[in-house]
């Protein structure tokens, strides 16, 4: 038992389904949206919106605040993350965009990666890594190609040397990524791009934990001592000293515990100040959304068993390439594969919750969440491509052509 857990004492005990109101409202995706905030409001509620390469849809960070906003402009989207000194990237839950104000909270990190010398193996000349800070400091922001070369042969893999320095220096703080064109980093030195007020900070390593914490239990509502973990991706010996004075407070949930028991969490102060209320979203979420990026927190809030996969073998897929859950009166509810082909949206493969039987009353809200998608991305069309349970086919054909 940690030290946090020994001397904690539950300010309550909360339901299952108060706990999952309280995951969502905390997500964004539960009452009025923000749109005065917008994306970078998300942003900086959120903490930290995951990175990844595949796009089927869209990238699954431009997926992030279209679940929340509703169908905002993905020039809209791109233009509140990259270029104009609000946010960064860094290594949080995985790759991600970050706030700029949370600069300071990972020096912790910045450190760590300095102290250990070299960057997932990899090693660099001394020379290399200088060279690439001057060329920085001479020329301004520049892409790893504009630096020298991203890769020594055509495999993606095989770095080249500049391209190892300059990943280096992104790791230990020397150099920063606040803007991508076309998909790719542009590197500026950290001391010219990030404000003055936040690259002057000094934190200790607690500090910033502590911190990073309290930002993660605002975002998550409530949670376990594995979801505050995984959030920002810490070592249990970074966060066990500081949970006990992170600002939470120690709750029970019944139905997260063994056997439907109950499991010690701990919550945001203000998200129990008041029972969430107002309108769910219906919409499609990326399988890297932080409200289901963590595996088995989905599976104990909204008993969905749910994976990415992608780099699962085409025969071996269950649910397709890029399923995406359906999220509607605060439930998942079923998955979609979506595809573009042209100006229309393609459902490759669509399963519902039940749907040998209760999945009918969801066939609203996909219908909803598929119109919605599809005029995000300007498609005109809607096609249905593989349904598990044929018999929803003429329902939901009726509802997308209205």
């Amino acid at each position: 038992m940690t030290a946090a857990a020994a001397d904690r004492t539950p300010v309550t005990v909360l339901g299952a389904d108060d706990a999952r109101r309280i995951a969502l409202r905390a997500q964004g995706l539960l009452g009025a949206p923000d749109r005065r905030a917008g994306v970078r409001g998300v942003l900086r509620h959120l903490g930290a919106v995951q990175l990844d390469t595949i796009s089927v849809l869209a990238r699954s960070h431009e997926l992030v605040p279209c679940a929340r906003l509703g169908a905002v402009g993905r020039p809209a989207v791109e233009a509140a993350y990259w270029g104009a000194g609000t946010s960064f990237e860094y290594w949080s839950h995985a790759a991600c965009i970050l706030p700029v104000e949370e600069w300071p909270l990972f020096a912790f990190r910045r450190r760590r990666y300095r102290d250990r010398g070299h960057l997932w193996g990899h090693q660099v000349p001394p020379e290399t890594y200088r060279a690439v800070l001057d060329k920085l400091r001479a020329e301004g922001p520049l892409t790893s190609t504009e630096l020298g070369g991203a890769k020594r042969t055509a495999e993606w893999w095989d770095w080249s040397d500049t391209k190892i320095a300059v990943e280096r220096a992104l790791a230990f703080g020397d150099v920063v990524c606040a803007e991508r064109r076309s998909w790719k980093r542009v590197y500026a030195l950290a001391e010219q791009a990030i404000p003055d007020a936040l690259f002057g900070q000094d934190r200790s390593d607690r500090e910033c934990v502590r911190t990073l914490v309290a930002q993660a239990g605002v975002a998550l509502g409530v949670a376990t001592r594995a979801d505050l973990l995984d959030y920002h991706r810490l070592r249990a010996e970074e966060l066990d000293p500081v949970l006990a004075d992170s600002g939470l407070v120690p709750v029970e949930v019944a139905g997260w515990g063994p056997d439907g028991g109950r499991a010690d969490a701990w919550a945001d102060p203000a998200a129990l100040a008041a029972a969430p209320r107002g309108r769910h979203r219906t919409t499609l979420l990326s399988p890297f959304d932080s409200l289901i990026w963590d595996r088995a927190r989905t599976e104990r809030i909204f008993g969905m068993t749910h994976r990415l996969e992608a780099y699962t073998p085409k025969h071996k897929r269950v649910h397709g390439y890029f399923a995406m859950p359906l999220l509607t009166g605060g439930q998942l509810v079923g998955r979609v594969d979506p595809a573009r082909e042209g100006r229309t949206l393609v459902a490759r493969q669509v399963s519902l919750t039940g749907d040998r039987g209760s999945g009918a009353r969801h066939v609203e809200a996909l219908a909803t969440a598929l119109r919605e998608a599809a005029a995000w991305v300007g498609c005109d069309t809607v096609r249905v491509g593989a349904l598990h349970d044929e018999r929803l086919r003429p329902a939901l054909e009726k509802l997308l052509a209205d």
